[in-house]
């Protein structure tokens, strides 16, 4: 099995945050979606041989599409590719686009799960942001979509400055009340060339505190168990039947094609990625030309992602597999190199299913703890 995720570069407004690649103009849409469709069909080969299960249309802000955008992109899916009877099909929304009549617009496609940008139930975390949406908005498009779609995950950040744990229980309260079956939630961070690193560079923001940052995680996982969600993976909290296939997939090391400007590619053996601009992009395809970079995988570096996903999610590292995929004398070596963190209760060892996982204590430090057991 394998999946397909699309990148939409375009966004109303820029989210002080955000270091995805975007552009708030749509000048260039149309143009950018027809290379888009152009990829698809010269990357058909890459997937000759096997079944999509997962589409995704991530961002920038997908939900800007028009009816005939996302037609016009199935048509061309599913005429150069093999696409399993029931896929799980995401579309990443904003609030502010979420009308009633965009929402049953939805419906009526093939899209069948909504990752809906709330971030904050509360206007001045959203002014903070600088969100397109209001609060209102949050809430009032939820409990539209909720009508419509049973699959609908939402975004949550917390660590945000001036947001007490009672603020961001309160968050998490509202999402519960509503009903919503998956949380996806990260903290604040500090992304270079960002408004948010500007801001906090010029002493306009305080620095963010880490602390803060933990406190709310902490709830996050205590509230969500309280309510039947699990976490399987660090950012990530679904109800039963209602895990993300499609990101699920990139934890277990799953083939993926990526399309559309900045879109990242998997296949086993390599990594690549496309070009993080508009203009370029388009020109590129324009003249058939795949506008991609490609590194091949070394063995350490399998090694290496292999820990790094498995340490993040409830499936764990698994040793039998790490002696298959990389022999004994790399099993040997991150046997010894976990030791540190097995005595300081960060890691643990399951001997019947012969797994690593992160225990909840080292769960917010999950990806430090992957990188000091990377083999370099």
């Amino acid at each position: 099995m394998a999946g397909i995720y699309i990148h939409i570069p375009f966004c109303k407004q820029a989210c002080y945050y955000c270091d995805f690649h975007f552009s708030t103009s749509l000048k260039r849409k149309e143009e950018v979606l027809n290379a888009i469709s152009k990829e698809l069909k010269l990357r058909q080969e890459e997937l000759k041989n096997q079944v999509i299960e997962t589409i995704y249309f991530g961002g920038g802000t997908p939900s800007l599409l028009t009816k005939g955008d996302i037609e016009s992109l199935f048509e061309v899916i599913y005429n150069n590719y093999t696409v399993v009877e029931s896929p799980e099909i995401t579309l990443e929304a904003n609030p502010d686009d979420l009308s009633l009549e965009k929402i049953i617009e939805l419906s009526e496609s093939p899209i069948n799960r909504l990752s809906i940008g709330i971030q904050s139930f509360f206007n001045d975390d959203l002014k903070f942001m600088n969100r397109a949406h209001n609060a209102s908005e949050a809430k009032n498009c939820l409990k539209d979509a909720l009508k419509y779609f049973e699959n609908i995950t939402i975004d949550l950040i917390y660590g945000v400055p001036n947001m007490s744990n009672k603020k961001w229980l309160n968050n998490l309260n509202q999402a519960f009340e509503l009903g919503i079956p998956h949380i996806s939630s990260y903290a604040l961070t500090v992304e270079e060339k960002t408004a948010l690193h500007s801001f906090i560079k010029k002493g306009k923001v305080a620095p963010l505190d880490e602390n803060l940052a933990l406190e709310h995680f902490n709830i996050l996982v205590e509230e969500t168990k309280k309510k039947g969600f699990v976490q399987y993976e660090v950012s990530n909290f679904g109800k039963s039947n209602f895990f993300s296939k499609h990101n699920t997939s990139y934890w277990l090391g799953e083939n993926y094609l990526g399309i559309g400007p900045s879109a990242h590619s998997y296949n086993g053996v390599e990594r690549s990625w496309n070009i993080s601009n508009n203009a370029k992009y388009v020109m590129s395809l324009n003249e058939n030309k795949l506008p991609l970079k490609v590194e091949i995988l070394s063995i350490e570096d399998k090694f290496n992602e292999t820990v790094m996903t498995g340490l993040r999610t409830v499936w764990g590292v698994n040793l039998n597999k790490i002696k298959l995929n990389f022999g004994d004398i790399m099993l040997n070596q991150f046997i010894k190199n976990i030791q540190p963190f097995l005595k300081r209760e960060l890691l643990i060892f399951n001997e019947k299913k012969q797994t690593v996982t992160t225990s909840q204590k080292g769960k917010f430090l999950a990806d430090g703890i992957a990188s000091d057991l990377f083999i370099i």
